[in-house]
């Protein structure tokens, strides 16, 4: 077991964390190489850990895992010569189940060798029943090498009495609750699937006669490939050099994509259901503006997810746009052992206040979400102590008063702060003029749907906000968690 590796930013200690990236190519040479790019592209889901397995003819299965940024691993000509052949998957990983503490073990992609041959699988998301399932493989002779749930697919595979690796990964999936993108591959085929729900997003691309998976659109892009549609929810795609084949091995139902998506976890330049995320962010903005007007001089973002939010405040409010907030992009890694007074400067490490700009105005600061509210608070001190006559806090998602179980690392229920106080009590703890959120009818309208939140049948995700979780967190469950409808 290695140490722990500190967080890369303390300003980002206060934040939802962003699950996973998984990217796959077949039918190019040097596979490996555009996969390090689209991880790269990929970065944000996960800052902790990489992994890619490549297959070659020749060579066979070939992997490597390591810790930190992608950019500083697998930009190597020697580790990447190691890696050779036409297909190949990688992970970057922020780990939200297993052990918190840095594994090597616990780094995907995962490989197994079947009768039929190896297989890797990497895996973005959450399985809500990974305890029950590895207690049962466990108790019927498995011999987990991780703590990660993604791991109990490959046991499951390999206990399937089915065929071939495709089928016996269809099998092990039926067992499977909670949320999955994946991307796995054999000798001679890449393969993608998303949930009957598809809470996590994966697109299909095409470059020259490869092909691609991705987990966002922006992976896509880095290598200059074209997009050509989403896997379904559902929806297993088998890509051979034949071609693509789909097949749709769960049974239908409504789909619930995560709508943090759209809010936060995605990349500003990613493209989510045909829709820009740039321009539902800014809507958003626009929708936060007409439900909570504020009389100030500037709008300003917390950057850098705040900032298409606070164009769009700006735009629809006619209070001017300013950078009032400035974040320090080439921080790093902290390069010193932190003591207490460091660790308390670390959201001054990451960003400093525009004082000329701020001194003597009454500022709207637009930011994508509260969590614990501990960097809310530091910010508004900076902001207060650079001259501001008063802070204005506009949230651009609704208050998050639940967990996520699929595939996002959030506190404790107790921990979030709008899970115990009222939004008067948030803005009073926080010590600003004003705190007000978008409303959950105004984010799905802001996604795209008009006529707002269908409680009845609601078309997102949307549990860490409702409450309302579209598949029972049986493990949580068995701990004592409580679901709303038992509060």
């Amino acid at each position: 077991m290695l140490p722990a590796m500190p967080p890369a930013h303390p300003f980002d200690d206060d934040k939802l964390k962003e699950e996973c990236g998984v990217f796959g190519v077949i039918g190019l040479a040097d596979a490996a190489n555009f996969v390090a790019l689209g991880l790269h592209a990929l970065q944000h889901r996960g800052q902790e850990a990489g992994g890619i397995v490549a297959h070659d003819p020749e060579a066979g299965f070939n992997h490597a895992r390591r810790f930190g940024y992608v950019r500083d691993n697998f930009t190597s000509e020697s580790l990447m010569k190691t890696l050779p052949g036409p297909l190949a998957i990688g992970h970057v990983r922020y780990s939200t189940a297993g052990s918190k503490g840095a594994a090597i073990r616990d780094v995907q992609p995962f490989f197994g060798e079947f009768s039929m041959g190896g297989a890797a699988i990497a895996h973005n998301g959450n399985i809500t029943n990974a305890e029950a399932l590895r207690k049962e493989l466990i108790e019927r002779g498995s011999i987990f090498q991780s703590s990660s749930d993604s791991e109990c697919i490959i046991h499951l595979m390999a206990r399937s009495l089915q065929r071939n690796i495709p089928e016996r990964m269809e099998d092990a999936l039926r067992r499977v609750e909670g949320a999955f993108s994946v991307v796995a591959m054999t000798r001679t085929k890449l393969i993608g699937v998303r949930d009957p729900l598809g809470v996590r997003p994966l697109v299909l691309g095409q470059l020259g006669e490869g092909w691609v998976l991705s987990s966002e659109t922006c992976g896509l892009d880095i290598i200059g490939a074209k997009y050509v549609r989403e896997i379904e929810p559902g929806e297993m795609v088998v890509i051979t050099d034949k071609g693509v084949e789909s097949h749709h091995p769960f049974r239908p139902t409504p789909s619930r994509f995560c709508i943090f998506e759209h809010v936060y976890f995605s990349r500003p330049d990613s493209i989510i259901g045909g829709r820009s995320v740039y321009e539902t962010r800014r809507q958003i903005g626009v929708e936060l503006a007409r439900e909570n007007p504020v009389d100030a001089d500037l709008v300003c973002p917390v950057p850098d997810s705040g900032t298409p939010a606070a164009i769009g405040f700006s735009q629809e409010s006619g209070i001017p746009y300013a950078m009032g907030i400035i974040r320090n992009q080439y921080m790093g890694r902290t390069f010193i052992e932190p003591t207490e007074h460091i660790r308390n400067m670390g959201v001054r490490l990451k960003l400093n206040v525009n004082r000329a700009l701020i001194k003597g105005k009454r500022v709207i600061l637009v930011d994508d979400s509260v969590v614990r509210g501990t960097t809310s608070r530091k910010i508004k001190d900076m902001i207060l102590d650079a001259g501001a006559r008063e802070v204005h806090f506009r949230i651009a998602s609704p208050p998050t008063a639940w967990p996520c179980f699929y595939g996002v690392d959030t506190p404790q229920r107790e921990k979030l702060l709008a899970a115990t106080m009222t939004e008067d009590e948030m803005r009073d703890h926080l010590a600003v003029d004003s705190l007000k959120f978008i409303s959950l009818d105004g984010l799905y309208r802001a996604v795209g749907e008009a006529q707002g939140r269908d409680a009845k049948c609601p078309q997102y995700c949307d549990a860490c906000f409702s409450g309302e979780y579209p598949v029972a967190p049986s493990d949580m469950l068995d701990k004592g968690f409580k679901m709303a409808a038992a509060e």
